[in-house]
């Protein structure tokens, strides 16, 4: 388009030229120059930093050749708005800095051969400079866009892939564990208490399963749900254990992430309770709205914990309890606390903020 719109106006003004065989000459070696850019910069590869100094060198070349095919007393430039298309290629390549040197060259070379400045040539220059500099602005942020989602969807396919071979190997897992449960129990003795603990084991695995499902399907940032509804799910179907929910007549909206890493960290409260107190077990759960943040209480009528058995299991590397509600609640930047004793049953106090984006 800018060499049409240069040979058309060369054409018009073709009376002005006080050398026009030379004019004509100059003309077409833009042409084809123009064609040979367009061959170059089509490959990524050949976009080299020589490649565009000498763009901007032949640009430069025909804003001075006016003087030889019209003479000081020009009014327009043989290439006129033609030089633009060495400016846009410096912009893209170096981004506002690259378009703004160029512009700068060129505006330059533009107005040291003409013998007077003109309001028209003032604004042409000016055009120059700022459609450099916005283009290369424009031109960096596009890249950055660019790779910014190239990352993100490598992360969302990587996510993908993950959990599809992880649900797969757990699947393989579980069959084994409920194999060697089913066998521990036929078998008796030494073998029973392998199977009991391959049966714990199974219910764990399961039910890790099923929080990544949860967060799986969480839905886009920022949306929002009833924190109260996720936990009656979680509180219905689970055989003889018995969970009792209490909380706020109204609803209790958090962000669907918070709904989902809490949903979590009551599923492994729960999973605890059935392994540590048993399956007839009763469990408490008491939800309580604290302006932008969310109190949520677990609470049980078991055994208890000895708080030297809890350091036992740090050192020996257990440590589900630290990672799978803890570091939960960490990552909503929440607060956890566990309040236990022998006899006294165990109690989770959790509160987090109802919105990520506005901690």
């Amino acid at each position: 388009m800018l060499t049409a719109n240069m040979v058309a106006l060369n054409l018009f003004r073709y009376d002005n030229f006080s050398r026009p065989h030379l004019a004509l000459a100059i003309i077409a070696a833009l042409v084809l120059w123009t064609v040979a850019m367009i061959w170059a910069y089509a490959a990524p590869r050949r976009r080299t930093p020589l490649l565009l100094g000498l763009d901007l060198a032949v640009a430069l070349a025909a804003l001075v050749s006016t003087l030889e095919v019209k003479g000081s007393w020009f009014n327009a430039s043989v290439p006129g708005f033609w030089v633009a298309g060495a400016l846009l290629a410096w912009a893209i390549h170096w981004r506002w800095i690259g378009g703004l040197l160029a512009a700068a060259l060129l505006s330059i070379v533009d107005l040291s051969i003409r013998d007077s400045i003109s309001q028209t040539n003032y604004a042409n220059v000016f055009l120059l400079l700022i459609g450099g500099s916005i283009v290369g602005y424009m031109a960096g942020s596009l890249r950055e866009m660019a790779a910014s989602r190239a990352v993100a969807e490598r992360a969302a396919a990587t996510a993908a892939e993950r959990a599809r071979l992880a649900r797969a190997v757990h699947d393989g897992v579980l069959q084994v564990l409920a194999l060697v449960q089913r066998r521990g129990r036929e078998l008796g003795g030494e073998a029973a208490e392998l199977g009991r603990l391959a049966g714990e084991q199974e219910t764990a695995l399961r039910s890790l399963i099923r929080q990544q499902d949860v967060t799986s399907s969480a839905g886009h940032q920022g949306a929002e749900t009833d924190l109260m509804v996720r936990l009656e799910q979680l509180s219905t179907g689970r055989g003889s254990l018995q969970v009792h929910l209490a909380g706020p007549g109204a609803r209790v909206m958090v962000e669907e992430s918070v709904a989902a890493e809490l949903g979590a960290v009551v599923e492994e409260c729960l999973a605890n309770v059935v392994r540590h107190v048993g399956p007839d077990a009763s469990v408490w759960l008491f939800v309580e709205e604290l302006g932008d943040q969310v109190a949520l209480s677990v609470r049980d009528a078991g055994p208890g914990i000895d708080p030297a058995r809890l350091q036992q299991a740090r050192e020996q590397g257990r440590l589900g309890v630290a990672e799978s509600i803890r570091g939960r609640i960490a990552d909503l930047h929440g607060t956890a606390i566990l309040t236990t004793a022998p006899g006294q049953g165990v109690e989770w106090e959790f509160s987090v903020p109802r919105n990520q984006e506005a901690r």
